[in-house]
């Protein structure tokens, strides 16, 4: 048997057991944090739609196939493969974008390939960045960044070599 088939319902029911011996109206604070979620969601929903336009403006512009042929040899210096390069884009921002440019990488390389392969790791070993920064600090309504943008790329590009490094080191390329 899966564990998460009793460990969910266990936590639903260990909650609502502890609730009522405090005597917490669990259906007002249901309700209360409901109407906190719908609030946070108005605050963040402009920075996320601002934030899918310019991805999708990206791609539909061409701007990503060019910048991906421009870093080409900085990445084959890298040890990433250069036909990743749109993933390393798209993963930042959007992580439904980074997942279809990573099926299409994997149907076309096949999932055994070295390439197959640093797409998968790639997408398990980083994260969508600029979504994260959007909404949690638009959750807190945090405007200034100030280094956390610089250091999470830098994070991301540090994932993504060590994502081919792995690979590599792990299935040989």
């Amino acid at each position: 048997m899966d564990i998460s088939a009793i460990l969910v319902p266990g936590l639903l029911a260990v909650t609502s057991v502890v609730a009522l011996g405090r005597r917490v109206n669990v259906y007002d604070v249901l309700t209360q944090g409901a109407a906190e979620g719908l609030g946070v969601l108005v605050r963040i929903l402009p920075n996320l739609v601002g934030l899918l336009t310019a991805v999708y403006m990206l791609r539909a512009s061409g701007a990503m196939d060019f910048l991906a042929r421009l870093l080409a040899p900085v990445l084959a210096l890298l040890g990433i493969p250069p036909e990743t390069a749109p993933l390393l884009f798209i993963r930042p921002v959007s992580g439904g974008g980074a997942l279809a440019v990573g099926s299409e990488l994997i149907r076309t390389h096949g999932p055994d390939s070295y390439i197959g392969r640093v797409a998968a790791v790639m997408l398990g070993s980083t994260e969508t960045t600029f979504y994260t920064i959007a909404v949690y600090f638009g959750s807190a309504g945090i405007h200034r960044t100030r280094h956390t943008v610089p250091a999470a790329l830098i994070a991301d590009l540090v994932g993504f070599a060590a994502s081919a490094f792995a690979v590599r080191l792990l299935f040989g390329g």
